[in-house]
């Protein structure tokens, strides 16, 4: 028996992609703009930092597209062939973004590394000039991006594809300025270093993350034996096993637990536990979506996470036992 808790409708969830596509088409548009004249500009000041920024940019528009692309997607409702809709979507773009992004910290590295090998002269009053214009543009697009992005792992993704521009310029500028009175020209691949260092940190937290939520993990938020205490204070509720908690999305999670009650309950009753845990899990720990099985106080299972691999392994063999003496067989339940 299934009930889903105090889920978002369908207009709520497309109101949000819709204001938010709206930002993402902005940004990606202003960041383009930006990408042709900043490289063209590095190229003339022989500036490394200022060609890693236009190509850190580049992703950014890369980034940009793929996150409204998702978003788009992630609207879309549930059918019989996406019973969970495309939410994932929104995963699998954070999944590319962070890649493309620990790859990109990797080429600067590398770049910078040659820099230090021959050094050029860098024209630093272009480099001031064009890293300036370049903060107004990255600090506004990573502006439009941020609203929603601490609930988003697509989002988030882009938020900080932008904000490792935003502290990129801010580090190029500053190079600029010391160049220009010093004429330390290997400040501008050091901040290429520094650049891609901060770009490779910011990635791999999202890329962890993403697999996490890939591999259907359990939130890093959720203590599960708290989770089966409170379950177990519900009034009515004798046992718990076969309990699964994942995620969906970073901000849309899912819970599955079999309930063991008692064997004279009338279905009401069993329909109040359910919405009282539904309550409990929506309020203390962010799960909006549950599937909850109820079963008879006569069934014994031994296992609270429920060994998904055993149970297919043993699928075929035990066929014939399930069929003549169920009752007996490990994990079977009584369905009320």
């Amino acid at each position: 028996m299934s009930e889903p808790a105090h889920s978002h409708t369908h207009s709520h969830f497309g109101d949000i992609a819709e204001q938010s596509g709206t930002r993402l088409a902005i940004s990606l548009v202003l960041t383009l703009a930006f990408v042709v004249f900043e490289a063209v500009a590095g190229y003339r000041a022989h500036s490394l930092a200022l060609l890693s920024d236009a190509g850190h940019n580049l992703t950014d528009v890369i980034a940009l597209g793929l996150s409204w692309y998702a978003l788009r997607l992630s609207s879309q409702p549930a059918h019989a062939g996406k019973t969970f809709g495309y939410h994932r979507a929104g995963i699998l773009v954070a999944l590319i973004n962070s890649a493309t992004l620990i790859l990109i910290a990797f080429s600067i590295l590398y770049e910078a590394y040659q820099r230090f090998l021959l050094p050029m002269p860098v024209d630093a009053q272009t480099l001031i000039g064009v890293g300036s214009i370049a903060f107004f543009i990255n600090a506004g697009t990573a502006w439009l991006i941020m609203h929603g992005s601490e609930h988003d792992l697509n989002l988030r993704s882009t938020f900080v594809h932008l904000m490792g521009d935003v502290v990129s310029t801010i580090g190029a500028v500053l190079a600029g300025v010391v160049i220009f009175y010093t004429q330390l020209t290997w400040l501008d691949p050091l901040v290429s270093v520094l650049i891609g260092l901060l770009i490779m940190w910011n990635a791999w937290g999202i890329l962890q993350e993403t697999i996490v939520i890939l591999l259907e993990s359990t939130p890093a938020d959720i203590d599960m034996s708290e989770i089966v205490r409170d379950l177990m204070s519900v009034k009515g509720v004798g046992g718990v096993h076969d309990l699964h908690v994942w995620s969906i999305t970073q901000n849309l999670r899912v819970l599955s637990a079999h309930i063991l009650v008692s064997d004279d309950l009338h279905i009401s009753d069993g329909a109040l536990i359910q919405r009282q845990i539904n309550q409990l899990v929506s309020e203390h720990y962010n799960i909006h979506h549950t599937t909850l099985q109820l079963e008879c106080q006569g069934c014994k299972p031994d296992l609270l996470y429920c060994d998904l691999n055993k149970h297919s392994h043993s699928h075929h063999h035990h066929s014939h036992e399930h069929r003549h003496d169920h009752e007996h067989q490990h994990g079977e339940t009584c369905k009320h």
